[in-house]
């Protein structure tokens, strides 16, 4: 059992790896914007918040490393947010940098990697004299502006530096007065901040001393806008809320400007002499912003509403619940054999009473455990951001990175297992698919290639699409290289058809390069991407256009720790296909089996339809039997292909756990695993976008098929 303190130390790992993901995310969209010209403070300060709270969990947990790395990020990120030092694309490289160090000091804290790190003190010297860099820059005087005396007095460093730089854009100066509830003073404040967050930006917010009564506090609120007062008015203003525009002074002389700018100095000065009698005091300041002592006097408990969950915890559960289906089956087969048992029918009414509600609750609980299993692809997309961002530099190329259908969920191990398929695509699509600048401009392209990351939920599946506007896949080219390595003969090469020819890409050691480069070419990755993808129980196709472009189409179940399947049964024996891969069972009529070009197909509704008989693909009875009595064709699809599996009898369907075959059986293809019915009867459960793919992609009679698909 884990200690408190190994316990721990794990939260520290996933909280970690969380403000690390986070991070990439907001500089890829810090980048993004300045792209466009436009530097988002906000964002610069998240990330800095980020550094110091990494910064902070690394001293808790001993993590010296991360708190060196910390410390000097951010040091260099308050300078960026105090306009100390400006925000350029050097500067975000180097800010990518820390990143990827981030990264593999979390692996080497964690005991996944053993690395010297030996460019960490290297990098962090050049932290150290980015963030000493300050070019000069013309200031704005503060006291210029009618602002009160004791605001000016407590801004934070950061707050006066956004108020100047906000002014020397001529943005507008305003000062919104509200009253709040006490009880509901952080709700209505971070719907005021969303409010005005489309028209400008809130630069601080301060207790005025008075309220209306004693639930209540009222706020001096600072706003720099380019909006004018009556649209300020009508999205920020209420009942409790008065906005005024706080205009420029007169001219006024250097010597009053300097005056009456704020002075902790001048101030200390006249705190210490003692008011005269009958003199005139000046104001005391104010006192602290209410974020502090308002939310201790409203409640102590947490706003965070999740919990981190280890999968291996929620694996243990699935299983669980596995076991209780069968439990679930059982009943179901004791209420029936009940139906023949004389004087039993008060027995069997409240026995299938229970069943029914037993059923209902599993399945309110397989549900539950599958939601919290679930997560969205743009925890995976996010990161693939910073690999397109520093591939596309190490190839010399401009690459943008579109990414939809981020919020589309699939299983966490899924998630997990896709993180390296998708990288050597993208790798690909930079490396082969994206042409160098000149080359683009040539075929009257954007200088700027793109690579289009999509994903969408289908039915019982999750698609993912990769899609480039490069040079597209030299068809003719890596037919002549798959003929000159012996993968496919000549004579057999003008049987392929085009999506024959595409899949060789999957083929390897082959690749349509001339020379490898130092990130793809030699063949490998491909051939990788097609295994690890089929052992998630998915397909993938490809589609491409010289010259235009290519689309990977990725087609996986959302989920692969319990699943819905169809029992069948092949000369006595039992199987079962998932049904997220079925879409409908049919009764096959003799007649309708006819042989086309050496494969057994039939039509289905207008289409051809190849067929595969199980007894004849495991070797059951002698190919070319013939077979006697009713049979089925179960119809099974994945993306856009179909495949009919003949089956002698449909015994039903029902929730079922894979189990894996073995290390032993574990090569043996065309089998996810094995499953427990109930009954003491154990059933193979078929891999049906395995066999779909080997099936309907290889011919009879080339040796083509077996490589390119075995």
């Amino acid at each position: 059992m884990e200690g408190s303190g190994d316990k721990a130390r794990e939260e520290f790992f996933s909280e970690a790896q969380e403000i690390i993901e986070l991070l990439s995310r907001d500089l890829l969209a810090l980048e993004g914007r300045m792209a466009s010209g436009v530097i988002d403070p906000e964002l610069v300060n998240n990330v800095f918040r980020s550094v110091h709270t990494l910064k902070g969990l690394s001293g808790l947990f001993g993590a010296h490393r991360m708190g060196a790395l910390s410390h000097e990020l951010e040091s260099l990120l308050d300078a960026l947010r105090l306009g100390k030092v400006d925000l350029s694309a050097s500067v975000l490289d180097v800010l990518f940098r820390g990143i990827d160090l981030y990264g593999r000091i979390l692996a080497v804290e964690k005991g996944v990697r053993t690395d010297p790190l030996a460019d960490l003190d290297d990098y962090l010297v050049e932290l150290a004299r980015v963030g000493t860099k300050a070019p000069p820059k013309a200031e704005t005087t503060l006291a210029d502006y009618e602002i009160d005396p004791g605001v000016l007095a407590v801004l934070t460093e950061y707050e006066e530096h956004r108020l100047r730089s906000s002014l020397q854009q001529g943005l507008r100066l305003y000062r919104l007065r509200v009253v709040l509830k006490l009880m509901t003073i952080d709700e209505e404040l971070e719907s005021l901040k969303s409010r005005a967050k489309p028209l400008g930006e809130i630069i601080t917010y301060l207790p005025t001393g008075q309220g209306a009564d004693a639930d209540s506090i009222e706020l001096d609120i600072l706003i720099v806008s380019s909006a004018a007062i009556d649209l300020l008015r009508s999205e920020l203003g209420g009942p409790t809320a008065e906005l005024t525009e706080l205009p420029r002074r007169a001219a006024a002389s250097p010597a009053s400007a300097k005056a009456n700018e704020p002075s902790g100095a001048l101030s200390l000065v006249l705190d210490s002499i003692p008011p005269e009698p009958g003199a005139i005091t000046p104001a005391p300041a104010p006192p602290p912003k209410p974020e502090v002592y308002a939310a201790d006097a409203i409640s102590l408990r947490s706003l965070a509403q999740t919990v981190r969950v280890d999968i291996r915890k929620l694996d243990r559960l699935m299983n669980i619940v596995g076991e209780l289906a069968i439990v679930r089956n059982a009943l179901s087969r004791l209420t029936e054999r009940l139906r023949e048992v004389a004087g039993s029918r008060e027995l069997r009414v409240e026995l299938h009473r229970l069943h029914r509600g037993f059923d209902r609750n599993l399945a309110d609980m397989q549900s539950g455990i599958l939601e919290v299993r679930m997560v969205p692809l743009g925890q995976l997309f996010d990161k693939l951001g910073r690999v397109v961002r520093q591939l596309s530099r190490e190839a010399g190329k401009e690459v943008g990175l579109v990414i939809t259908g981020g919020e589309t969920e699939v299983d966490k191990l899924i998630v997990e297992e896709l993180s390296d398929p998708l990288m050597h695509m993208m790798r690909n699509a930079i490396d082969h698919g994206i042409e160098p600048r000149e080359a683009r401009i040539e075929r009257g392209k954007p200088q700027v290639g793109t690579i289009a990351l999509n994903a969408f939920q289908k039915g019982s599946h999750v698609v993912i699409e990769i899609e480039d506007d490069g040079a597209g896949i030299d068809e003719k080219k890596l037919l002549q290289r798959a003929i000159e390595r012996g993968v496919i003969d000549g004579q057999h090469a003008s049987e392929l058809g085009r999506r024959e020819i595409l899949n060789l890409v999957f083929v390897p050691g082959l690749s349509t390069r001339d020379e490898a480069s130092e990130l793809s070419g030699r063949g490998v990755g491909m051939d990788v991407v097609k295994t690890n993808i089929a052992r998630l129980g998915g397909v993938i196709d490809i589609h491409s256009e010289l010259a235009i472009g290519t689309r990977v189409t990725i087609t996986l179940p959302i989920t692969l720790a319990i699943i819905s399947a169809l029992i069948v049964q092949v000369t006595g024996r039992t199987f079962a296909i998932p049904v997220s891969s079925v879409l409908e069972a049919i009764r096959l009529e003799p007649s309708a089996a006819q042989r086309l070009e050496g494969r057994e197909v039939m039509t289905l509704r207008g289409s051809t339809l190849p067929l595969c008989r199980l007894e004849e693909l495991f070797g059951f009875v002698p190919r070319g039997a013939q077979q006697s009595g009713r049979q089925f064709v179960v119809v099974v699809g994945v993306g856009t292909r179909r495949l009919g599996f003949v089956v002698d009898e449909l015994v039903g369907q029902q929730d079922v756990v894979i189990k894996p075959l073995g290390r032993s059986l574990r090569s043996v293809r065309g089998f996810a695993g094995a499953t427990e019915l109930g009954d003491q009867r154990v059933a193979l459960v078929l891999d049906a976008p395995a066999l779909l793919e080997e099936i309907t992609g290889a011919t009879d009679s080339s040796r083509a098929g077996a490589m390119m698909y075995g």
